[in-house]
């Protein structure tokens, strides 16, 4: 990264060129949890290893001893540490069981220069100072980081981001609202409070019920204040919001696709958009077009025209019927033959 990254409000991680890492730095009492559970791993380690010295040293010489003590302290306190952070991609024990992981201010995984900065200088703030160093330098950080991360060039992140529950549909729009709205003037709302609508009606179900009905009503005189049309009596603010919203949605489809968005509160007048005055809608016919009779379905025809009127075809006559032989005056055969009078 060209440049340091910088954390927001929220905690989240931006760097330089204003991308978002996606990733939540974590703050004191989730680092000082997972500090603490590292902790009693390692003193539970190093007394294990310092049952096995003893019996291993019985017979050395009390500097020796000394040597070995002193050795096998800076080991666990300091070298295994190390080790497991390098190895495991800055994941302690303490860590993982909180969901921490450390990681490079750019967002990458570290090294092992980091893990010995940080190790190095943990054993002043940290085992010399009992944490009172890192605590408050955590605190005073915007992003939660003691001296040996500013000087590793480090932080501790969250892995485990609560996910918040998916929000639940919103109730149908009433058919006789959204016609109410159909003639309002949108243009006078400012983003800012179309951006504040839309992320209310996306958390609704997450709200307590009467913070969000207040938040509804709110907004609703809010944008009755913009467009002049007041919030009808009885009806709740959170489905005026909606029927708005979707207004101003449908209003943009048509301006963009430029075709008619089919709208089920319409009804079958929205079929006659964009034709002329009077003209049937789009499978009827007008009564009285043919004798008054009323005909059957028919496709639209190519370049907007108005539907012809099926007429039904007239009954063709019906033709004379033929005299039979018998019927017909006599006459000669073929043969030449007469019969007898």
């Amino acid at each position: 990264m060209g440049e340091a990254s910088a954390a927001d409000g929220a905690g989240r991680l931006v760097t330089g060129e204003a991308v978002e890492l996606g990733l939540h730095t974590a703050k004191l009492p989730s680092r000082a949890l997972a500090a603490a559970l590292d902790g009693v791993v390692y003193i539970g380690g190093y007394l294990a290893v310092s049952i096995v010295l003893t019996v291993a040293t019985a017979s050395m010489d009390g500097a020796a001893v000394a040597a070995v003590y002193v050795g096998s302290l800076l080991l666990v306190l300091i070298g295994v540490p190390i080790a497991v952070e390098t190895l495991s991609r800055g994941r302690s024990l303490g860590k993982l069981a909180c969901g921490l992981r450390v990681v490079r201010d750019d967002g990458g995984p570290i090294r092992f220069r980091h893990a010995l900065v940080r190790g190095a200088v943990g054993v002043v703030e940290i085992q010399m100072f009992l944490g009172v160093i890192a605590c408050i330098a955590s605190l005073v950080s915007a992003r939660g980081r003691r001296v040996g991360d500013v000087f590793a060039g480090t932080l501790v992140v969250r892995e485990r981001i609560p996910v918040p529950r998916a929000a639940g549909p919103l109730p149908p729009v009433p058919p006789w609202l959204a016609v109410q709205l159909a003639g309002v003037d949108l243009s006078a709302v400012p983003e800012g409070l179309w951006l504040a609508v839309r992320q209310y009606l996306s958390r609704v179900h997450q709200l307590d019920p009467q913070v969000g009905w207040s938040m509804a009503e709110r907004l609703a005189g809010d944008v009755a204040a913009c467009t002049g049309a007041p919030v009808p009596e009885g009806t709740p603010p959170a489905a005026f919001l909606a029927a708005v919203v979707a207004e101003r949605q449908g209003r943009d489809a048509r301006r963009v696709f430029g075709t008619p968005v089919a709208s089920p509160v319409d009804g079958v007048a929205e079929q006659g958009k964009g034709r002329g005055a009077g003209t049937p809608p789009v499978g009827w016919v007008t009564p009285g077009a043919v004798g008054g009779v009323r005909g059957e379905a028919v496709p639209e025809v190519a370049g907007g025209q108005a539907p012809q009127a099926l007429v039904p075809p007239s009954p063709s006559p019906s033709p004379s019927p033929s005299p039979s032989p018998s019927a017909s005056s006599p006459s000669s055969s073929s043969t030449g033959f007469a019969p007898p009078a």
